[in-house]
């Protein structure tokens, strides 16, 4: 019997592993997401998938999960890794700042939507006690999947990034009162002793969260200097990981979730210099174990509890998103979000998260819920879950549709009249237009700039620089950048639609201006050549001449030979693209690459 348990066990290890191994990666081929890939793969080999046929096919029970609750325990420390990791990205100087978000936004939205979803539980004929209970489950969004999908997009920054992080920070404070409030309410509990239970628990809360700031704060540095000095890397990840799991730990035993201990560890290494070493240390770990909670979600999936219940299932889960987005959106909106960043963030917490598992589960064992009305919202809430990352790319779509057009001030959208006479126009005012601004200046040669960004072209206008807002591709604006008298062009953006756009209007109404581009890479040069530019910079072969001459120096070969060499293999590349764009059949113009202004 021990033989045939430990083959179970590693034979769902085995499974995991080959849906992160095999079955992703294919998926992802495909254009299909790295969260969705797992949360498909769990829910194929999950007991809702292939294992509802093992009844009549008892050979893929080889190809099925059999201990779902052991996996679902395991896979909780993907969450753990992760709130570690994004920790480490803050400090407790900005989380000070977001403390309006996360309190004022993050507690409205919990109190709200529990509220507002128990008022409609009940109104459908729910009692007054499994309507609270659905309530306080359905109001929590998914902290796991929301923030790595932001995570892989680099936005966690951003107002999107921020405006959920914060929610979904207080949504995991919340858990734990949401719980003392369910035993509570079970039939024949001490009631009278809630608000007791409620107040020993914040104190316990409060006492592991000091215990965790207060004696990281005085050791965990001087513990990895300790372990850095034996230059040893296997004990420098064991230090990591015993930080991270021991402060899960304590939070748990105070009845707050893993994560937020592994959060506020992270946020104590955040400030230290082993910040960087400890995220390269984790993230490998995370990735896996992350890919195993998205997995164990997945074999939430019944297809069964679809099949018998098909309706009431689909109801909740479109009734679960409309709700939670519009609540969500107004509020986000009240706390003054962009509107655009408000519907993205509506977009993205309006489906469950994995404490909807927990106070349902919970719940059905105190009595306060029926089996049947449990397995339709564990369902439900699986498949909002799933639906994350589709709700993601609708969520962008609709804030990219919602976007206002751009705006300036009054005095910014039209260059002067009648005292143009700049002999270069500089397309683009990021960091290279600038420094080739600057560059122009410093040799004497008036231009002028332009810039789509507002932001940009204010700040640019109040240091005195011959910045202006507008867009180079419009007729009417060229006709007020003085090129009639200008005598090159210089295009700095590195979007390769807009730069080609730019290239062909300049070159259609100025047919003499000298055009030189930045490129994004050999064929993109050889590209913009056929359509017209005079001189092309691909970023990449600019970058690796610029590291040759470098190198060269540096090994003690003399500067003027690496300097002309430098030259002549820029001026081959060059010839080279041209050639290339001749060949092709579109005529170029072959003016020399150095014209004096």
């Amino acid at each position: 019997m021990s033989a045939a348990t430990d083959l179970a066990t590693y034979k769902d290890a085995l499974l995991v592993l080959g849906a992160a191994g095999v079955v992703v990666p294919v998926l992802h081929r495909y254009g299909v997401s790295t969260v969705l890939g797992y949360l498909l793969a769990g829910a194929l080999l999950g007991p809702g998938g292939l294992g509802a046929l093992t009844s009549y096919l008892p050979s893929l029970s080889f190809l099925t999960i059999t201990d779902t609750a052991r996996l679902s325990k395991f896979a909780e420390w993907g969450v753990v890794f992760l709130l570690f990791l994004i920790g480490l990205e803050l400090s407790f100087e900005r989380l000070a700042t977001m403390r309006r978000l996360v309190f004022g936004l993050g507690g409205s939205q919990v109190l709200v939507s529990a509220i507002m979803i128990a008022i409609v539980a009940y109104a459908l004929g729910q009692p007054p006690v499994a309507s609270i209970v659905i309530g306080t489950a359905l109001c929590l969004s998914s902290t796991a999947i929301v923030i790595e999908l932001l995570a892989d997009q680099k936005r966690l920054a951003t107002s999107v990034g921020r405006t959920s992080f914060s929610i979904l920070l207080f949504q995991d404070l919340a858990v734990v009162p949401i719980l003392i409030l369910l035993a509570g309410l079970e039939p024949g509990g001490a009631k009278n002793s809630l608000l007791f239970g409620i107040l020993t628990a914040l104190a316990q809360a409060a006492a592991a969260l000091l215990i965790i700031v207060g004696v990281g704060r005085f050791l965990l540095q001087p513990l990895f200097r300790l372990v850095a000095q034996t230059h040893n890397p296997d004990l420098f990840i064991a230090a990591t990981l015993f930080v991270a799991v021991s402060t899960s730990f304590i939070t748990a035993a105070a009845g707050l979730s893993m994560a937020l201990g592994a959060f506020v560890a992270g946020l104590l290494l955040a400030e230290t210099e082993y910040r960087r070493a400890v995220q390269t240390t984790v993230e490998p770990i995370k990735s896996l174990l992350l890919g195993v909670f998205f997995f164990s979600v997945g074999t939430g999936l019944d297809v069964r509890s679809l099949i018998s219940n098909p309706l009431a299932i689909l109801l909740v889960t479109a009734g679960m998103l409309a709700l939670q987005a519009m609540i969500i959106f107004a509020l986000a909106r009240a706390f003054g979000i962009a509107r655009s960043a408000s519907i993205e963030t509506a977009a993205l917490l309006a489906p469950g998260g994995e404490f909807g598992f927990v106070i349902l589960t919970l719940a059905l064992g105190y009595g306060l819920i029926n089996s049947e009305e449990t397995d339709i919202l564990l369902t439900a809430v699986s498949l909002t879950m799933a639906l994350i990352p589709a709700m993601a790319k609708l969520g962008r779509w609709l804030a990219q549709r919602h976007t206002p057009p751009v705006t300036a001030e009054p005095a910014l959208p039209s260059l002067p009249a009648g005292d143009i006479m700049a002999k270069a126009v500089v397309v683009g005012y990021g960091r290279v237009g600038q420094l080739i601004g600057d560059m122009l200046a410093e040799h004497g040669v008036p231009y002028i700039a332009i810039e789509r960004e507002p932001r940009i072209v204010t700040n640019a206008r109040r240091d005195g620089k011959p910045v202006f807002f507008g867009d180079v591709r419009q007729l009417e604006f060229l006709k007020h950048c003085g090129l009639e008298v200008a005598k090159a062009a210089i295009i700095t953006i590195h979007t390769e639609p807009e730069i080609d756009a730019i290239v062909k209007a300049l070159r259609t109404n100025y047919p003499d201006l000298f055009i030189v581009s930045r490129a994004r890479d050999a064929n993109h040069a050889r590209h913009l050549y056929e359509i017209g530019v005079n001189d092309a910079v691909p970023e990449t072969i600019e970058a690796s001449l610029q590291l040759s001459e470098a190198a060269l120096v540096g090994l003690g070969v003399p500067t003027g030979l690496v300097i002309a060499s430098i030259h002549e293999r820029r001026d081959e590349f060059r010839a080279e693209l041209q050639g290339a764009a001749k060949k092709a059949g579109t005529e170029t113009r072959a003016l020399p690459s150095r014209r004096r202004l």
